[in-house]
């Protein structure tokens, strides 16, 4: 299992900044981060003393190479490998989750095919196989036991698969890696829920594929995984996280339009946080600012994440009006790209970016001011303005301020999406 180095080639880095990227960038940071889900596995072998688990999963992919490409850029295997890492290093790894290791190498020997005699961990009677499901022992102590490799016992996650066969998605509800927020659900997503979610996937991904190709290859490219959250108070919520590459975290959807935003919004928030791990766009900065989609002040990082994710959203409303009749698909590009043009002149006047991160944020910008040319009808223009206002208007009256910073804590949440 090689690993290799990456550099961001500046003309991918611009198309990136201008919004797209399409099939090449999203591969390209696709790969970017197996290396370092690899490069983290090797920490964990070296650091845990866990090198037969690792040489196991070398082995497995001398005979089966995508099968273990598969599970070791699973998004919840980076997040235990990121969390134990960091625990070796700082010594209070438990023992279990570096015995972890042998489950990911049992999962990609079941995925190979393959019969694997190897260690792993049982916390609670439970084995979890990364992408595949859990094994349930008929004891609820911890435990690490010798596994010979068998889905047949296997509690299995379940997959959604567009009719075309285009794009497959897991839906991990099982995996105590699959989300590092909160609003987790526990439990399986129920049977009617899970029935809207293929409804709704497969509607979405056929509008994408028609209307949005770019979008559609991205996803392609990227996302593999959804987990289900908590709804917020809206009835609806979305999220990525910086250490689940690959993974769109959501409640039920209400239809599949909606999801098709949502798509087109978190994979803006999948490709910045993976272009962050190589490349910084930011400097630290203890201010909090004023943002359009949001009811709390925000971080610099959060007001860039923000303003490149509803450009995702805003070019999606975009097209969207070619294909769907009524106001609302104009108000929502008018004001998203309002929105986000606005806040790419906080960034740009803020001072706090990099180099790179001025030319980046630059070229965002300059994509939204030409949008700005496009026509929208009068009423929605006029609809998309009062939205704003009442947002900033309650959004003072929350926060207690005549400005647009204010001082906080820094925020380490995952990226949220605040949906209208």
């Amino acid at each position: 299992m090689r690993l290799d180095s990456y550099t961001v080639p500046q003309d991918l880095l611009d198309r990136l900044a201008r919004g797209g990227g399409g099939a090449e960038a999203a591969q390209f940071l696709a790969e970017t981060q197996y290396s370092k889900h690899l490069l983290l596995l090797r920490g964990v072998a070296e650091e845990g003393r866990a090198e037969a688990a690792f040489d196991r999963l070398a082995e497995i992919a001398a005979q089966a190479p995508e099968a273990v490409k598969y599970v070791i850029g699973y998004p919840a295997v980076g997040a235990w490998a990121k969390s134990t890492l960091r625990a070796l290093i700082t010594g209070r790894a438990d023992p279990l989750a570096v015995a972890q290791l042998g489950a990911v190498a049992a999962a990609a020997a079941c995925r190979a095919g393959l019969r694997l005699r190897v260690q792993v961990p049982a916390p609670g009677g439970v084995i979890t196989l990364p992408s595949l499901g859990q094994l349930v022992l008929p004891t609820d102590e911890d435990q690490i036991i010798e596994l010979e490799t068998d889905t047949s016992r296997c509690t299995p996650l379940h997959r959604i698969r567009s009719a075309d066969g285009a794009i497959e998605l897991v839906v991990d509800d099982l995996d105590p890696h699959r989300w590092p927020g909160p609003t987790v659900i526990d439990g399986r997503l129920p049977p009617d829920d899970l029935r809207r979610w293929r409804s709704h996937v497969a509607a979405a991904w056929e509008l994408l594929d028609k209307h949005h190709w770019t979008t559609a290859a991205e996803l392609r490219a990227i996302a593999r995984v959804l987990t289900p959250i908590k709804a917020a108070q809206s009835g609806r919520d979305s999220a990525t996280s910086r250490v689940t590459f690959g993974t769109v975290a959501m409640s039920t959807p209400p239809d599949h339009t909606w999801l098709a935003s949502t798509f087109a919004h978190e994979l803006q928030h999948a490709k910045l946080n993976a272009v962050l791990d190589l490349v910084e766009l930011t400097l630290p900065d203890e201010r909090r600012f004023y943002a359009p989609w949001r009811g709390d002040p925000r971080p610099l990082s959060g007001l860039l994440h923000g303003a490149y994710a509803h450009l995702g959203l805003a070019g999606f409303w975009r097209r969207q009006r070619d294909s769907e009749r009524g106001l609302r698909p104009h108000i929502e590009f008018a004001r998203w790209r309002a929105a986000a043009l606005e806040v790419t002149g906080t960034l740009l006047d803020s001072g706090k970016l990099t180099p790179v991160g001025e030319r980046f944020t630059g070229l965002l910008r300059r994509t939204l001011s030409s949008w700005m040319k496009d026509p929208v009808p009068p009423a929605a223009a006029e609809a998309a303005a009062r939205e704003a206002d009442e947002h900033r208007a309650a959004w003072l009256a929350r926060n207690g301020v005549t400005g647009t910073a204010v001082t906080g804590t820094a925020d380490r949440s995952p990226s949220r999406s605040a949906r209208p």
